[in-house]
């Protein structure tokens, strides 16, 4: 486990963040003091080529699907760009992430969702109601996220007043705000997991900037 020698130490009373470059680390989500594992990864060659190709088209992509996974055929995402170099790696690295996702609950079936974004789908710090959701931005900017010393809970949702995060009092450290890098894997509790209501990851979409204007995001979710 030496590749968690850069995770935040836990605290008891205070949720915290696994940090690794180990797919193997997001075991680290059933610590009680975890409620965000962070796998950074180097991606393939190949995989950056076809997802810099994919994002320089003006196509739009949404996929959501339930899927069984023994039974899904990753082969069958994105169909009309099979022939563009890197396509079988990087939809390999779809099966790869989503075994990892199955293997570690011990479930069968999820949710899955591909689409490219040019916006912030979810622009205010917030936290998923939902168990636990992975995701991974496949080229442009990824997830937001802050450590939850830096967070006033009180002010997410209703208690921001309309008030927009920077002026709301909710990031009590404006200089916190992590973003994972492309590539990378999240995997983050919601406030539907057992026993973390008030705990869940607390993150955001990013704004596209001119230099990586769209993003490929990939999450999935227990069903």
């Amino acid at each position: 486990m030496n590749a968690l020698a850069h995770a935040i130490q836990p605290i008891a009373e205070m949720p915290a963040t696994a940090v690794s470059n180990d797919l193997g680390d997001l075991a680290h989500i059933f610590d009680d003091e975890v409620n965000l594992c962070l796998i950074h990864r180097q991606p393939k060659t190949q995989i950056q080529s076809f997802v810099t190709e994919l994002l320089r088209r003006p196509e739009e992509i949404e996929i959501v699907e339930a899927i069984d996974f023994e039974h899904f055929k990753f082969n069958s995402l994105l169909p009309d760009y099979k022939d563009l170099p890197g396509y079988m790696a990087w939809w390999h690295d779809i099966a790869q992430i989503t075994c990892a996702y199955c293997d570690l609950f011990g479930i069968e079936r999820i949710g899955l969702r591909l689409r490219t974004l040019d916006k912030a789908m979810c622009p205010r710090f917030h936290v998923d109601h939902v168990p636990c959701r992975l995701v991974c931005t496949y080229g442009g900017v990824g997830t937001e996220w802050l450590p939850d010393e830096c967070v006033d809970r009180t002010k997410l949702g209703l208690g921001a007043q309309g008030l927009p995060d920077e002026l709301s009092g909710l990031i009590l450290d404006g200089a916190a705000i992590h973003t994972m890098p492309p590539y990378a894997v999240g995997l983050m509790k919601g406030s539907k997991w057992e026993g973390n209501q008030d705990r869940g990851a607390v993150h955001r979409s990013p704004k596209p900037g001119p230099e990586a204007p769209r993003r490929l995001l990939l999450t999935l979710d227990m069903l």
